[in-house]
């Protein structure tokens, strides 16, 4: 038998767009890093497909465009954040965040994707019809007025977060406190915080980005974490990829540096969950170089978990450190007791005086952009559902989702989804497929959470984000070589996925589907 895949044999009806609708074959929601690269490999592997991008804001980039906080720029290298299909030439290898966005957008301009994103169109309403075969898409405009799109594959590269707002949790007296309070994701244009005394509150990623870049020009600057994070240093340029440069190609270059990199990931990755109590110690010891001899490391950079439970914290330079070390910058271990009129007051009885108090508290996550998603009339939860192969939800047919990694860089799993979807869209065409679906048929897979983390924003996520089984192909490898041999070269008909062609209008074109099929 040619086909393992379930075959669905559907009911046609005629196709008509309502007047003012649009249609294309694969609908990209999102222009940011995961968005121009979708639309880039559709060009490339799928070039008969029409398409085009739906950007709810009014410019291009994402979170590169959205995050305007001082310092702000990768936690991974751009190797590996970088798309596999165009180098990254510059020299910072952990690049700062007008730098990357620079990257996405001379990207989407010289492939020609700039000309196909549509601005202004948050996507409220997808609805999918099987009589159809196809989503209608709605949209939301600046004036209130909405757009709607008819389109045969839907491709979500919405990120996984509220861009409206970040995550507040509130203490008491926030209201009294005469100073300025500014959460990183809404940063003020206008704000001047030199020679004034800042606390931010927090110890991710975005915290130990603000406070050395923050201390180059304020009086004092105090990162408050209730508990620490593992902070790993290293150097903000690649000595091997810079030197790679010089010898050989920039593409060459980029792809043995990728490899490298990866393989790197990898290993440590790997090692911290073996080993944990010895990678400890190796991160530990290694602040404590860059810190001094007399810093309480054990404090203030020793966790309660072990490494990899939560994301570790890239810090270029050591920056942060340097910052610490030189007096500029100091970090409290403690709790919020309440807000005072000049700072804050803490568990301990000890006071912070703040003229501005940053709240790096991290994000809110809303899964597909909050859209609401219905499958033949029936609004179903995308967060009820199991995900196959992290890129498809079970039950609900034609639509995929760019979801990266969360112990390597985001793009590396973009780029696999982005290829697999074009090689899922062609199998379909060259047999006369309508649309598929992933189905649960194995009862003996158990549910267990997408992300296994322990993180504050993933817990506090935890109704929002869908499962993964405990199986493959719906169990999530988190490990770039495994989902390049599973995304890239297995079987698209596992037999998980169930195929449905619809009754082709013209005897002709059935006959083609037919004998594709038979092949």
């Amino acid at each position: 038998m040619t086909d393992r895949a379930a075959i669905v044999e559907g009911k046609s009806l005629p196709a008509v767009d309502a007047p003012g609708t649009e249609h294309f074959d694969v609908l990209i929601v999102g222009a940011g890093l995961s968005g121009i690269g979708a639309a880039y490999h559709l060009l490339k592997h799928c070039p008969r497909k029409t398409f085009a991008i739906l950007e709810g804001r009014n410019a291009s980039g994402g979170t590169w465009d959205l995050f305007r906080y001082p310092g702000v720029r990768s936690d991974s290298d751009m190797y590996t954040l970088g798309y596999c299909f165009r180098p990254w030439r510059e020299a910072k290898a952990i690049a700062d965040g007008p730098s990357i966005l620079r990257y996405i957008r001379e990207t989407a301009r010289e492939s020609g994707i700039d000309q196909k994103i549509r601005y202004g169109h948050q996507v409220t309403n997808a609805s999918w019809s099987s009589q159809d075969a196809r989503w209608t898409v709605e949209a939301a405009l600046p004036e209130g007025k909405t757009a709607r799109f008819t389109t045969n594959f839907l491709y979500m590269c919405s990120g996984y977060y509220d861009y409206a707002g970040g995550y507040m949790p509130g203490w008491p007296g926030m209201d009294r406190y005469r100073g300025q309070i500014v959460h990183p994701q809404k940063w003020p244009e206008d704000l001047d915080y030199k020679g004034k005394r800042i606390v931010v509150i927090g110890s991710g990623a975005t915290a130990v980005t603000l406070v050395p870049a923050l201390a180059e020009a304020a009086a004092h600057v105090i990162m408050l974490q209730r508990s620490p994070t593992y902070i790993v240093a290293r150097p903000s340029e690649d000595f091997i990829a810079n030197w790679l440069r010089r010898k050989v190609s920039p593409r060459l270059a980029y792809g043995l540096v990728r490899w490298k990199n990866v393989l790197l990931q990898m290993y440590f990755y790997n090692l911290a969950r073996r080993k944990p109590a010895k990678t400890k110690a190796g991160i530990l010891r290694l602040a404590q170089k860059d810190l001094g001899p007399d810093y309480d490391v054990e404090k203030h950079f020793s966790p309660r978990y072990n490494p990899w439970d939560q994301r570790l914290c890239l810090i270029p330079d050591a920056d942060l450190f340097l910052a610490i070390r030189s007096g500029k910058a100091s970090v409290v271990t403690d709790e919020i007791a309440t807000f005072t009129e000049t700072g804050l007051r803490l568990k301990s009885g000890d006071e912070l005086q703040a003229d501005i108090v940053v709240t790096a508290t991290g994000l809110k996550l809303k899964l597909l952009g909050g859209m609401q998603v219905s499958v033949d009339s029936t609004v179903v939860t995308p967060a009820r559902a199991m995900t196959y192969r992290g890129l498809m939800y079970s039950d609900i047919p034609n639509l995929a989702s760019a979801f990266g990694y969360t112990n390597a860089s985001w793009t590396l799993k973009a780029d696999l989804t982005a290829e697999y979807v074009c090689r899922l869209l062609n199998y379909m065409d060259a047999r006369g497929y309508d649309y598929c679906t992933p189905r649960r048929r194995d009862p003996s897979i158990a549910e267990e959470p997408a992300i296994n983390f322990t993180s504050g924003y993933i817990q506090r996520a935890s109704d929002v984000l869908p499962k993964q089984g405990s199986k493959k192909p719906w169990k999530l490898h988190q490990n770039y070589a495994l989902d390049m041999l599973a995304l890239g070269f297995a079987a698209i008909d596992d037999g998980t996925l169930e195929f449905t062609r619809l009754p082709s209008a013209n005897p002709a074109m059935k006959l083609v589907s037919e004998a594709a099929t038979a092949r």
